[in-house]
């Protein structure tokens, strides 16, 4: 668990990160370092009492949840495969927008494969929420797991369907294949360990309120 006079923050490289730094700022945090540029995990900030740790945006809610992290932002994707034990989740904060979308290889008639009874095989990294998904539709589905170049999995025919991020859909495009069906909206959401915000309720509460107002 973390020290009492400080907090940590976890973190992902790329888009989350840069969207993350208005709403770090609107709080009064700016990292020393930039992760795209330095090796370092560990990232200080102008206060000594917040630190930045960098990891894998599947592993954040991980961090966060064994108290490794007092907070951390993840998307909402990543917190469905996670199930969210032992977090607290007060604020979305509308950042690192995309979709969770089926896509299929153009042609592909999806309206006959996935009628009620029908059997369909999906590749994707997000297991829970496909799996929900077309348990609710009332399809068969077999799923095969894969962690990269999703968008070969129909061309090669590893499956028949994807379920994945889609932002400009200009991937699934320049590979032949098309979105049939929006799963849900994904955004960024602020998490937080429940035994923090108890013990440092003092340290965390304004962040949560200086994010709150930063989103608003």
């Amino acid at each position: 668990m973390c020290h009492v006079s400080s907090i940590t923050l976890a973190l992902s490289k790329g888009r989350i990160f840069e969207e993350t730094l208005p709403l770090l700022a609107a709080a009064g945090i700016v990292p020393t370092d930039d992760p795209e540029r330095s090796r370092k995990l560990i990232l200080g900030t102008n206060r000594p009492d917040v630190r930045l740790v960098i990891v894998r945006a599947t592993d954040t809610p991980t961090y966060v949840q064994y108290g490794a992290a007092d907070l951390g932002i993840a998307g909402k994707d990543v917190l469905i495969e996670h199930g969210g034990q032992g977090l607290y989740q007060p604020l979305d904060l509308g950042i690192a927008r995309c979709r969770l979308c089926v896509a299929t290889r153009a042609g592909f008639d999806y309206a006959a494969a996935t009628r009620p009874g029908g059997r369909i095989r999906v590749a994707t990294k997000y297991l829970n929420s496909a799996k929900a998904h077309f348990a609710e539709k009332g399809v068969h589905v077999d799923l095969i797991k894969l962690y990269g170049s999703m968008e070969l999995a129909p061309l090669v025919g590893l499956a028949d369907a994807i379920v994945d991020l889609v932002s400009s859909g200009g991937t699934l495009k320049a590979n032949n294949l098309v979105e049939v069906e929006e799963i849900m909206p994904i955004s960024s959401r602020l998490i937080v360990n429940q035994a923090s915000l108890k013990l440092k309720r003092t340290l965390i509460q304004p962040v949560l309120d200086a994010f709150a107002g930063a989103v608003r």
